[in-house]
């Protein structure tokens, strides 16, 4: 057996490839990974949430950006992609192609039974170096259920808000906002028949 040696990549190279490429991919630690395409459940939820938080948002102090928004965080040099980020506040850009975001206050990641494990584990623990960052959102694709973690005064990240019905609802307090479950996954039952 003969070992294959991994090419590495400085952020730099990343950034530059990245910003040439026609697929996204994330970086951590001198690696790239190319992202998988989304289910149309994935998508509809996506979707979903995009309206509710950006309609919310209007004429308010904070701004929703979807899952083209690349986040960075130095501290771990993870750079990847959240399915939706809210930014309050001025957003703080990694440089001027202001294509990096810095600073999000909270990050809504839509689960695919790809990226149940990496979202709910190793990528919550990185998200969590970024000061900034007050609520981690989770959103099944696959059924219904939404669960929202939230940084305590003390630094702890504490399961805050969950539901696993279409009566139920969530709370995004940094932003005050209450989503309903029947709207984030409104239409999704018609995607699967």
């Amino acid at each position: 057996m003969t070992a294959v040696a991994i090419k590495m990549y400085t952020q730099e190279e990343y950034l530059e490839l990245e910003r040439a490429a026609e697929y996204k991919s994330e970086y951590y630690r001198g690696e790239i990974f190319a992202m998988s395409g989304a289910s149309r459940y994935h998508n509809r939820i996506t979707e979903n949430l995009s309206i509710e938080v950006g309609g919310f948002l209007k004429g308010k102090p904070c701004q929703s950006f979807s899952r083209d928004m690349r986040v960075h965080i130095p501290e771990n040099t993870l750079y990847t992609y959240p399915d939706l980020l809210i930014v309050c506040g001025k957003p703080e850009f990694l440089d001027n192609q202001t294509d990096t975001l810095l600073n999000p206050s909270v990050i809504i990641e839509v689960l695919s039974p790809s990226t149940e494990g990496y979202d709910q584990g190793k990528k919550f623990h990185l998200y969590r170096s970024l000061k900034t960052l007050t609520e981690y959102v989770l959103i099944d694709s696959q059924e219904e259920r939404a669960e929202v973690y939230r940084k305590g005064s003390d630094g702890v990240w504490r399961l805050a808000s969950e539901a696993d019905d279409l009566e139920g609802s969530i709370e995004i307090a940094h932003i005050g906002l209450t989503l309903k479950m029947a709207d984030i996954y409104s239409q999704v039952d018609a995607l699967r028949q």
